[in-house]
């Protein structure tokens, strides 16, 4: 099976239509695959539901698809960078789903190990709760989250082999690995890619059962979110 395609456009052309829910590594602008965004927007795709810690910035990161008007809902834990996002959920044109972010990641966990539910104490007593079964467990009420599940995952990675075996940089090791095993179908964008059997099995985060394609991007922007410059 040959996972290795030519570029972002070829991997989503015949995987990504409109309605689809779609998951997408990353936390802030590190570790988010910025060519497979970019090839998402390209693709013209309508009305889908993003899950994603945030919403990127303006005009950068999944910020380009709110530009585009192709999110209808998000499903996110930190949305405080980006204006156009909050100018779009105050006037009604987006809908929200704000979901802590220690409960995102173990949805998308969850909903990549085949566990449909889990009970968890976060949120309990507060708008993230209503509506939601609550439980007593050893004298301690816990809120049922809904795990999920995305048609297509993006992810982005330092390093691959042709198996689809995956490692990922410091922090980009953030939302990623969760949100690979939530793809029904996950497409790897990375940085290098090496010959199976090269990659340290004790130093791969992702394995390549969870990857259905990759795309080499060699040099991404990695554009930096809030850059401090000391004046000393």
């Amino acid at each position: 099976m040959n996972k290795v395609y030519p570029d972002a456009n070829t991997a989503l052309a015949d995987i990504v239509s409109n309605g689809q829910t779609i998951a997408v590594g990353g936390f802030g602008l590190c570790g988010i695959p910025e060519a497979l965004i970019a090839a998402l927007r390209d693709s013209g795709v309508q009305d889908l539901t993003v899950i994603a810690n945030n919403a990127g910035v303006d005009g950068f990161g999944l910020g380009q698809l709110l530009t585009t008007r192709q999110i209808k809902k998000m499903i996110a834990s930190y949305v405080g960078e980006n204006k156009e996002f909050e100018r779009q959920y105050l006037a009604g044109e987006l809908l929200l789903d704000f979901t802590p972010q220690g409960t995102l990641a173990e949805k998308l966990r969850a909903g990549g190990a085949g566990i449909p539910a889990f009970f968890t104490k976060t949120g309990v007593g507060t708008l993230v709760a209503e509506g939601k079964e609550i439980r007593e467990f050893d004298g301690e009420n816990y809120v049922m989250e809904r795990s999920l599940v995305s048609d297509v995952s993006l992810v982005k990675a330092q390093k691959a082999d042709k198996a689809g075996n995956l490692v990922y940089n410091k922090t980009a090791r953030n939302f990623n690995p969760n949100v690979a095993m939530a793809g029904k179908i996950t497409v790897a964008e990375v940085e290098e890619l090496v010959e199976i059997g090269e990659l340290d099995p004790d130093q791969i985060h992702t394995p390549g059962i969870f990857v259905h394609r990759i795309i080499v991007n060699a040099h991404p922007e990695k554009r930096i979110e809030q850059r401090t410059v000391s004046t000393k």
